[in-house]
């Protein structure tokens, strides 16, 4: 769906709506959710967007100036990362998950390029609850394509995706619902 060497997926629902909502619920209910403390142009900001950072080892995630130590895998998790990667013929070591309440909690602009990412690795992208509007933008061009995150779909964005486009999930006031999103990833070992 993008141009160049840079390749994103939309595989659409991959679980049924009985098992996305049971995921859903666990992932509400069990993972120790947190407000994010983020630096931008150098405002301090806490984010009303709630998130929780998961790995194989204790991987330490740095974006926006603030520092995450990665938890232990949860079942629920070990699981989904499994069937994640079994579609996509990649393995991950990683997870950030996000818990936007509503559409008025939504991500800007953004290249998921850090340092400590492998470049041009897979991002494998799982969203449940609220169907959300999802936007890339490529970074020379400025064209723009649009897609529709399902209840139980997946999204996956690889090869010079992170190096050519931002991505953002836009605000609207018209989504009442919850969504969890998984970015399941691969990050350098330290």
């Amino acid at each position: 769906m993008l141009s160049g060497d840079s390749t994103a997926y939309y595989y659409g629902k991959i679980f049924t709506k009985a098992e996305s909502q049971k995921y859903f619920q666990a992932l509400f209910q069990n993972i120790p959710w947190k407000n994010d403390e983020v630096t931008i142009f150098g405002k301090h900001i806490i984010t009303k967007r709630k998130s929780a950072w998961y790995g194989d080892s204790d991987y330490v995630y740095i974006y926006s100036n603030m520092m995450k130590q990665a938890l232990p895998w949860t079942r629920e998790l070990l699981g989904l990362k499994q069937i994640v990667e079994n579609l996509v013929d990649t393995k991950f070591n990683s997870c950030l998950l996000n818990l936007y309440h509503d559409g008025n909690e939504g991500l800007g602009w953004h290249s998921d390029n850090e340092k400590s990412i492998q470049e041009n690795s897979p991002i494998a992208s799982v969203s449940f609850g609220a169907e959300r509007k999802f936007l890339f933008k490529h970074k020379q061009s400025r064209k723009t394509i649009s897609i529709q995150l399902e209840h139980g779909s997946l999204l996956l964005m690889k090869d010079t995706t992170q190096k050519d486009w931002l991505h953002c999930l836009p605000k609207s006031k018209t989504i009442t619902q919850a969504r969890i999103n998984l970015t399941f990833r691969q990050m350098i070992p330290t």
